[in-house]
């Protein structure tokens, strides 16, 4: 069996595409995944980062070489994790799955001459958080130039959808095949009964990018029919300000009286919830940059294995998916007024049959496609 390591500077029990992406290799390979932390898992080995602390001096001074361009040691500033390479490589891996531009280059530290390394683009990595203006000045010729030196150097890589994959096609000539986010299939069944009051949900990470409050715009502007839960996670790794707005936010969602904020889920539980008590989930992410504008979240596949309807802004990745199943509406803008009018306007039969039509959704749309995608990919290059 060969040996493959999954590398991501992420938390294993927050990254649900990581995740998925360790099932879909453990039974093929022999599977290391290299991250901060993870859940107990016996199909795979975990080889534990420890966390770079960006200490305000070293955020300093990684920024002047941000600002200067010298990549190399800003990167070894940021992402100080070299001391591992010599273990790591000295387990001579045949494939390594690099996830994120920030992988990349320790990826290629660890493989030297023996290993193939094989990326996977969560997202367009140059315009990753273009919205914000301290991102542009110090980070987006930071990711272009990494895209530029290490892209061309992979055997194989991966994104989201069609709209990144074009875009990092154009630009650094590499064709990415698609895994999409896709949940695992599970075999429920849609509930035909629609609650009254009519049960929302909008799950997913707490981000000031994603405007969380057109959330309460929405509800504002809708009468007593319906209701909203909003089961967010805010990461450790959150700003100050993050943290502080999250609590701003509480209090004012908690003001309508028709929004209740939930805790977080671990990834295992948040399809039979979804299921178990709700009737549509709410997408609403306004396109403030490239890849919101090109977005395919996760909890669009969520909502449709827990076999729920939804509401969603008109981002054309899900607004696709949606009129394609049938399995929802998509509003006419990104404002709380818009998706407020979208939900007014549909009756309780049109929310069963959105139901009743993620059966369908579900068997195509699961994360065993991918899988196979995955896999088949990864065999070409070992």
């Amino acid at each position: 069996m060969k040996s493959l390591l999954v590398l991501c500077f992420t938390d294993l029990k927050n990254d649900a595409r990581v995740t998925r992406q360790v099932n879909f290799l453990k039974e093929t390979y022999r599977v290391t995944a290299a991250v901060f932390d993870a859940y107990p898992d016996p199909g795979r080995e975990l080889f534990v980062i420890k966390k770079t602390n960006l200490t305000f001096l070293r955020k300093a001074v990684a920024s002047v070489f941000l600002l200067l361009g010298i990549n190399r040691i800003a990167y070894a500033l940021l992402h100080n994790y070299q001391s591992y390479v010599p273990t790591l490589r000295d387990r001579k891996f045949d494939i390594i799955v690099a996830n994120d531009i920030e992988a990349l280059p320790l990826a290629f530290s660890i493989a030297g001459q023996h290993s193939k390394v094989f990326f996977d683009a969560h997202e367009y990595a140059p315009r990753h958080f273009e919205d914000r203006l301290y991102w542009r000045i110090f980070f987006q010729r930071f990711n272009t130039a990494l895209c530029r030196h290490y892209i061309p150097r992979v055997a194989g890589m991966s994104t989201i959808n069609n709209g990144l994959a074009s875009e990092y096609e154009k630009h650094f000539g590499v064709k990415p095949i698609i895994v999409t986010n896709a949940s695992p299939f599970i075999d429920l069944h849609a509930n035909a009964s629609v609650a009254n009051p009519i049960r929302l949900v909008h799950h997913g990470i707490f981000n000031m990018s994603r405007r969380p409050e057109l959330m309460i715009d929405m509800m504002e502007a809708l009468d007593n029919r319906f209701t909203l839960d909003l089961i967010y996670l805010l990461p450790g790794s959150a700003s100050p300000q993050t943290k502080e707005y999250f609590e701003t936010y509480k209090a004012k969602a908690a003001a309508t009286g028709k929004i209740n904020i939930l805790p977080a889920l671990k990834g295992s539980e948040i399809v039979p919830s979804l299921h178990a008590t709700y009737d549509l989930g709410i997408i609403l992410i306004p396109p403030v940059n490239f890849n919101y504008e090109n977005g395919l979240p996760n909890k669009l596949f969520d909502c449709i294995q827990a076999r729920i309807g939804m509401v969603a802004g008109p981002l054309r990745e899900i607004a696709q998916i949606v009129k394609h199943y049938d399995i929802g509406v998509v509003s006419e803008d990104f404002t709380g007024q818009g998706m407020a009018n979208a939900l007014k306007a549909l009756t309780t039969n049109d929310i069963a049959r959105f139901k009743a039509n993620t059966d369908v959704a579900a068997r195509e749309l699961s994360a065993e496609h991918n899988q196979k995608i995955f896999l088949e990919a990864l065999a070409r290059i070992a």
